[in-house]
């Protein structure tokens, strides 16, 4: 018998969760990483990130035994199912990189054994989960599919959302094979969800064009919001007249728009495209909200030099500590090359921050890079006129108090926030 049903290898945003989330469900779990500061962590009973639900289930499962942890990716041959959460990132000319994974699989290949499931979790790119198959005949002559099973199941869960969404959204599975989707369905079968089997290459394409839609989607906000301010038109206004009780409407809104998921995946597709660049162009259109935003102040400030710069959020989607990816800090980055003072705070973020009151105190200029909840509603928008200098000037792409403007006098903020009360609409990332 197995001395653990699941090992998880890869307990970051999305391993780790998913190995809670087993361990709750009464499976023996074994999660496993590199990472010394992650792995105290949890051994000492603390989620090392921000997850709603995360810490109460570390909480619920660290007494009973259901779970371990283990820096070795070998110890992962313990257990019957091996879920994979280490993704494929890109090299720097539009190139799937597969070293990650295949330094994981060249660990477990003397130790596996007949009988177990391998599943690749993050985003990979198509193709991925039949050269992981091939990889295992190769060099151990195991026929995957009857010796040894291999799956996609992709991970589809948006970030904070893990525990309200893991058993209520639909589960797909892409096995190699009929017997590898089965043994896949059984192990995942376990949270709750609805179980949708399908090929592996059509998982990988589901999930990758997931991301892409949204990505895309996104774009055409912040590609309209560039040419009002070039036409001297207020975007959001433009916004309400397409989708005003139109059937065919239905434009999302502007906001900067980052993150691992949809900053990198368009090249998966990208990498293969018949259609070169048309993806590059969404990631054109979201790389140059920063610059906009700064070109926006400069137009409206004159020079930025020796100008205190107020940025509000360092995480890449509201209400999370995750900074990876985050376009805040090339916001900033641009910033400092105009010689800007900036000043940055996120409550969220593990990045030490300056207070909020200090952030915005005299401040020439207020950027609302990350729609948090903390920074909406009428005392946020009274302590920034308060507090920033009498000409001051907010960007903010995300409409967060309701001000009906991306550049707008600090001033204006109270108004705003008198009249929608905090409820500006915010747009999901």
């Amino acid at each position: 018998m197995a001395a653990h049903d699941v090992a998880i290898i890869g307990c970051g945003r999305v391993g780790l969760p998913l190995a809670l989330a087993f361990a709750d469900r009464g499976l023996q779990t074994l999660g496993i990483d590199n990472d010394p500061a992650l792995l105290d962590a949890v051994r000492g009973g603390r989620m090392p990130f921000r997850e709603p639900g995360a810490q109460e289930a570390l909480d619920r499962v660290d007494p009973t035994g259901a779970i371990a942890w283990s820096e070795h990716v070998a110890d992962a041959a313990q257990a019957d199912a091996i879920v994979i959460t280490l993704g494929t990132p890109s090299h720097a000319h539009i190139e799937i990189d597969l070293s990650d994974i295949r330094s994981v699989l060249d660990d477990l290949l003397p130790v596996l054994r007949e009988g177990q499931l391998l599943v690749l979790r993050s985003t990979i790119a198509p193709g991925t989960t039949e050269f992981v198959a091939g990889y295992l005949e190769k060099h151990r002559g195991l026929a995957v599919g009857e010796d040894l099973f291999v799956a996609h199941v992709p991970e589809r869960i948006a970030a904070s959302r893990f525990f309200a969404e893991i058993g209520t959204l639909p589960c797909i599975v892409g096995g190699v094979g009929e017997r590898s989707g089965a043994a896949a369905a059984a192990l995942f079968e376990a949270l709750g969800a609805p179980i949708v089997q399908t090929t592996p290459i059509a998982a990988e394409l589901a999930k990758v064009w997931t991301n892409v839609l949204r990505y895309t989607m996104f774009a055409l906000p912040n590609r309209l919001m560039i040419e009002c301010e070039q036409f001297g038109a207020n975007v959001f206004e433009v916004i309400d007249l397409i989708n005003r009780d139109y059937p065919r409407g239905g434009m999302a809104q502007p906001g900067l728009t980052a993150g691992t998921c949809l900053r990198k995946d368009f090249a998966f597709s990208e990498e293969r495209s018949n259609a070169p660049g048309m993806l590059l162009a969404v990631s054109r259109v979201h790389e140059s909200v920063p610059l906009f935003l700064v070109e926006g102040l400069k137009s409206r400030l004159g020079s930025l030099r020796g100008r205190k710069i107020a940025v509000l959020g360092l995480a890449f989607k509201a209400d999370t500590d995750d900074e990876r990816d985050s376009l805040s800090t090339k916001l900033i980055r641009l910033l400092e090359r105009e010689l800007a003072d900036v000043s940055v705070h996120d409550p969220l973020v593990v990045t030490p921050t300056s207070p909020f009151e200090d952030a915005v105190l005299d401040a020439d200029a207020i950027v609302i890079a990350t729609n948090h909840s903390v920074f909406r509603g009428r005392d946020v928008a009274r302590a920034i006129a308060d507090s920033a200098r009498g000409e001051a000037v907010v960007a903010d792409p995300w409409n967060t108090f309701g001000q009906g403007d991306v550049f707008s006098p600090a001033a204006w903020l109270v108004d705003a926030g008198r009249r929608s009360a905090g409820d500006a609409p915010r747009q999901p990332r």
